[in-house]
């Protein structure tokens, strides 16, 4: 065989083959070497590696830009194709958005959000802001505050490898209710915290939106509270009240009945800050600790049960609340998606006394969800009033 005497044998692993490749020309089939190949581009594969009517002949290699471009492609067609969202629809996606964005993510992820919702820290107790829908203890599917503590624990030690460090909850907050949680880092602050609730040396105050203007706008509500069964075509347990007065038989005056046994005291002061458009803003001071009793207070003492409390807006059956025309074209949504209202329950300031310094006091922003609910029903804050 004739040849230009420049060839060079290079091994080929994918055909398991030698190839010889002539260096006169690169990248042409030189005439003195008919039985060379030409050197291959990178991403091409030698002619041994294929045969006719194979599936690699058939079918080209996709590349990951123009695989992006086709995405992106029918993604703007579908936007284009869709039809225009309206306000109500927006609103709902929106309120869906409020309720369900911490409760499907990684236990790290929830745990950095409260790292950066920290408002208070010191050697003893550390308070942040819990999110609304997150249960704080460790008893249902979803991930809960209890079961990130270590993790959020070891990010406020500096992510140190042996740390010692803990956090332990103290005063609970409901699953739905938002605003400061207070965490203690010893066992014996938790005792001590315990011990200083007991004595009403702790003093919380919650602010709530209600339906209805609580009449009179100031007062004390002192109604014990006990759990009752609610029969029907869906059986299910609730709160109640187990008042200690009744009317008379005459109807101008109260007679004292006897306490039942398993009833619970409950006191709750409560004050209106402001009312616009059927509804309320409310400062509420709970004295006692009893299952859900600032709800049970407000929707069955006083008549006006907090915005999104589903379950104490009716006693007989369970159902999504149900609430006046005007409201509901305030708040921009009609009542067949009102379950998509979040409760408005906002534990907004928490004072511990000071041991050996001053006392602990601590005030949390509201959540967005509670500010736009604000803005939509014309409320005004206390803060904005006095400027």
């Amino acid at each position: 065989m004739n040849s230009c005497g420049r060839l060079a044998r290079v091994f080929d692993r994918r055909s398991g083959l030698d190839v010889l490749f002539c260096l006169a020309k690169p990248r042409t089939t030189c005439r003195q070497c008919p039985q060379t190949t030409p050197p291959l581009a990178r991403g091409q594969s030698t002619a041994a590696n294929h045969t006719p009517g194979s599936d690699a002949d058939d079918k080209p290699r996709v590349r990951a830009v123009d695989l992006a471009r086709k995405i992106r492609g029918e993604k703007s067609k579908t936007r284009e194709t869709a039809p225009p969202m309206s306000a109500q629809q927006r609103r709902v996606m929106e309120l869906k958005r409020f309720s369900v964005q911490l409760q499907n993510v990684h236990p790290n992820v929830l745990a950095k959000h409260l790292h950066r919702s920290v408002l208070y820290q010191d050697k003893d107790v550390v308070i942040v802001n819990k999110p609304y829908g997150i249960p704080v203890a460790d008893d249902s599917d979803v991930t809960s505050i209890t079961s990130v503590l270590p993790v959020l624990s070891k990010m406020m030690d500096g992510m140190k490898i042996k740390s010692d460090s803990q956090l332990i909850p103290c005063l609970g907050l409901e699953k739905d209710s938002t605003g400061t949680l207070l965490l203690a880092r010893r066992d014996e602050v938790v005792e001590h915290v315990l011990a200083l609730n007991r004595n009403n040396k702790v003093e919380r105050k919650y602010w709530v939106i209600t339906v209805g203007v609580p009449v009179p706008s100031e007062g004390l509500i002192d109604i014990p509270i006990i759990e009752r069964e609610v029969t029907g075509p869906q059986p299910h347990y609730k709160m109640a009240l187990s008042p200690l007065y009744r009317l008379n038989d005459e109807g101008d005056g109260v007679t004292k009945v006897r306490s039942h046994r398993q009833a619970h005291p409950a006191l709750t002061k409560y004050r209106v800050l402001d009312s616009s458009s059927g509804c309320s803003l409310v400062e509420l001071q709970p004295f006692t600790g009893v299952k859900h009793q600032m709800r049970v207070h407000m929707a069955f003492a006083l008549g006006c049960p907090i915005l999104g409390d589903h379950k104490y807006s009716h006693w007989s059956k369970l159902a999504p609340q149900k609430l006046p025309e005007r409201v509901l074209g305030k708040l921009g949504i009609e009542q067949s998606k009102v379950r998509h209202l979040p409760l408005h329950l906002h534990a907004r300031q928490l004072t511990l006394p000071g041991s050996s310094q001053a006392d602990v006091n601590v005030s949390c922003p509201l959540p967005k969800y509670f500010t736009q609910t604000l803005g939509r029903l014309h409320i005004t804050l206390p803060d904005e009033k006095q400027t």
